[in-house]
């Protein structure tokens, strides 16, 4: 039997094939990681689009809307007792930025659902942090002293930086105007968020990056 040898014109079609599967898959990549994250299965995350005059509304769209709602019926809280217990000024001025920013988010993402008939499209935004936000909150409360300072730093930049992430991501993906500018205001303020709990020194870099790579992160703590 003769041997086939590919010609130069056979190599360079393989090269392209190569290279649009390992593209299309890295395009394919941040929908997977999102849905990951939010708990959303993909095809929920696609399907369910209405119409509205500011563009379609995507059950991505409407999940990033609860996220909104919910990341400030616990922060807001959390910042509150901060100030309340002050253990430093650093932390202290932390938490009145956690409850000036997501006071002003809440009322952002309330003042959008309501604009686009969220609840009539089976969305309502929820009243209470979820179980999980709420053990966050009890755990913060029965700690004291360095300890609740390191917990609160920790667990409030984890949560901001997530928030940067999803936030991004609709901001990069929605059609609807409405939810592309709320988007806006959640990347800035969890900027904002993240510098001021990372000047209280409490921020753990190395743990984030551990956590990052998947390795076992030095912090239990997950937010959103």
């Amino acid at each position: 039997m003769s041997a086939h040898r590919l010609t130069p014109s056979a190599l360079s079609t393989g090269v392209v094939v190569v290279a649009l599967t390992a593209t299309i898959a890295a395009l394919m990549f941040p929908v997977w990681s999102y849905a990951d994250r939010s708990g959303t299965g993909p095809a929920e995350l696609r399907a369910g689009s209405v119409a509205t005059r500011w563009g379609p509304l995507s059950a991505a769209d409407r999940d990033f809307l609860v996220r909104v709602r919910l990341a400030g019926l616990w922060r807001i809280p959390a910042g509150q007792q901060a100030v309340a217990r002050a253990p430093s000024r650093a932390v202290a001025m932390a938490g009145e930025h956690l409850v000036s920013g997501h006071t002003y988010l809440d009322g952002r993402v309330r003042d959008v659902a309501a604009r686009l008939g969220t609840e009539p499209l089976g969305v309502g935004l929820p009243s209470q942090p979820a179980e999980e936000q709420r053990a966050w909150l009890r755990d913060l409360t029965a700690a004291q002293g360095r300890a609740y300072e390191t917990s609160f730093a920790a667990l409030l930049r984890r949560s901001q930086g997530q928030d940067l992430e999803v936030a991004a991501h609709i901001r990069h993906t929605t059609r609807n105007s409405l939810v592309r500018a709320l988007a806006d205001d959640v990347v800035t303020a969890a900027l904002e968020h993240m510098k001021v709990l990372e000047a209280t020194g409490l921020v753990d870099f190395d743990a984030i990056a551990r956590d990052a790579a998947g390795e076992p992160p030095g912090v239990t703590h997950r937010g959103h």
